[in-house]
């Protein structure tokens, strides 16, 4: 499913204690602290250090420093940049990732690009903070998995990915 951004989003009041702020070469490490299920998240970037150092990433990082929830442009072609999120499992349902997704989108809108969202039709939180975001569907496609098995965590997750290669059609 592709979206693209074209409403004003829900408004995300964070937790006390909870900051949201660009990302910045020192949080390489907190970063890399996510582990493998946030890996991916970065591999655009070229790892961790290449994501910190981009300026296209958005954290909401609690009182330790411990990030709970990035938004970062996963994919940046000439017009549209396509957004990815992770937030850790502890800290869901707290509008984290809407907080993230709100202040990478001003990014995006300020460089003058378009950004976009993809998600698996079977991916409900995905398309639910897509919506709550201001994101609106534009198209849906089939996309179909072959070679060994997978989990089915692992599989959404690369459909995500698959998905934004798939450039959006023109508001």
């Amino acid at each position: 499913m592709s979206w693209t951004y074209r409403a004003e989003p829900l408004p995300a009041t964070l937790p006390m204690g909870v900051t949201v702020r660009r990302l910045e070469v020192t949080d390489t490490e907190v970063l890399d602290a996510l582990g493998p299920d946030a890996s991916w998240l970065s591999a655009s970037w070229g790892g961790p250090r290449g994501l910190a150092a981009s300026g296209h990433g958005w954290a909401a990082v609690g009182r330790t420093g411990r990030i709970l929830a990035v938004a970062c442009t996963y994919f940046r072609g000439a017009r549209h940049e396509d957004v990815a999120v992770h937030t850790v499992p502890g800290s869901r349902r707290h509008r984290l990732a809407l907080a993230c997704v709100t202040s990478l989108c001003a990014d995006i809108t300020a460089r003058g690009h378009i950004p976009v969202w993809n998600c698996s039709v079977h991916d409900r939180a995905g398309r639910l903070l897509a919506w709550t975001a201001g994101f609106r569907l534009v198209r849906e496609h089939v996309h179909y998995t072959v070679g060994s098995a997978v989990s089915r965590d692992r599989r959404l997750s690369a459909q995500m990915r698959d998905d934004a290669g798939c450039p959006p059609l023109s508001a």
